[in-house]
């Protein structure tokens, strides 16, 4: 999983480096002069999402930007540091003509609580597709944990464990996007199929890309937080003896780390029922999975709230208790 931007190992634990690395991330040896001070990167010329903060690419052709994820006024600016470009980019293989099916199809199948005609009512506003950012790692860690549970507890709730194990992990996602919630990517992110990675973007005409903006320590911050979670999960999936835990504590070493920033697809939809916007997402490599938001009936629900209610008053009223 080598990439572009990639300079020579390092010298001491032959860890593969980054351009601009000062230190080894991994045994923190300083890096040859050469491997942080050759490249220069351009600034980028983004829009800034007045709302959800999010930063995407600006053509100076583009007449009033508007965010892609929450439809607000975008600002101008340059970044004051140099951009992180996607490496690896996923190919949009959903067409907008299936995007815009798939959301008349998720208004259609809302259940009772969905107001009658929403898919005939509602007016789709905009259609927009664009690339969100992730960063895709493999790392090899060294995991010393302690935690209690009820293996060997004998008359006791919970007894202590502790131990120090090896995981290997490979392709795991870590969102980088800051238009999109974090349930969102993380509900997205399984469905993608990373092993579609090109070189350039392949996908509709006009679509946007939103910057990966983390600097590259906060990026490995985040890659460490995900170790971290994983390493307690799978902790708890046959390592840790016993079926149930608490105070699970985990202290992790990373022995090798590979990153890559991958873009990946989706498409952004605003439609409008009754004068109130919602949004959804369709999956730009799965036309089938689809999530975002819909109108409940207010008159649906009373009438449930209200059904209810009258069966608690004849029950009631069947068993004597209002009557004594």
């Amino acid at each position: 999983m080598t990439t572009a931007m990639a300079g020579a190992p390092c010298q001491r634990c032959a860890s593969a480096l980054e351009v601009d690395d000062l230190r080894c991330p991994i045994c923190g040896l300083p890096t040859p002069p050469a491997a942080h001070g050759a490249a220069e990167r351009e600034q980028a010329r983004v829009v800034r999402c007045e709302s959800c903060g999010a930063a995407v690419e600006y053509s100076a052709e583009a007449k009033a930007p508007k965010c892609a994820y929450c439809g607000s006024t975008m600002r101008v600016e340059m970044t004051p540091d140099p951009v992180e470009q996607a490496e690896a980019w996923l190919p949009f293989t959903v067409d907008p003509e299936a995007a815009r099916g798939a959301l008349m199809s998720f208004l259609g199948k809302g259940g009772f609580f969905r107001p009658s005609g929403l898919a005939r009512d509602a007016a789709l506003e905009s259609l927009r597709p664009l690339w969100w950012p992730a960063w895709s790692f493999r790392a090899g860690v060294d995991v010393s944990w302690t935690a209690d549970s009820d293996a060997g507890s004998g008359r006791a709730d919970w007894a202590p464990h502790a131990g120090r194990t090896r995981f290997d992990f490979d392709d795991i996602p870590v969102p980088a996007s800051r238009g999109l919630k974090p349930k969102e990517c993380e509900a997205l992110a399984p469905h993608y199929r990373r092993d579609s990675a090109e070189g350039t973007p392949r996908g509709p005409e006009g679509a946007d890309v939103e910057r990966f903006e983390a600097t590259r320590s906060g990026a490995r911050r985040t890659v460490l937080e995900a170790v971290e979670r994983l390493s307690s999960e799978r902790l708890q999936q046959g390592v840790i003896p016993g079926r149930r835990f608490r105070n699970v504590r985990v202290a992790v070493a990373l022995s090798s780390l590979y990153t890559r920033r991958l873009a990946l697809p989706v498409y952004v939809l605003a439609y409008r029922y009754k004068d109130t916007p919602y949004r959804v997402l369709v999956h730009g490599q799965d036309v089938s999975f689809v999530i975002g938001e819909a109108p409940i009936s207010g008159w649906r629900v009373a009438a449930v709230v209200a059904g209810v209610l009258v069966l608690v008053l004849a029950v009631l009223l069947a068993t004597g208790v209002l009557g004594s």
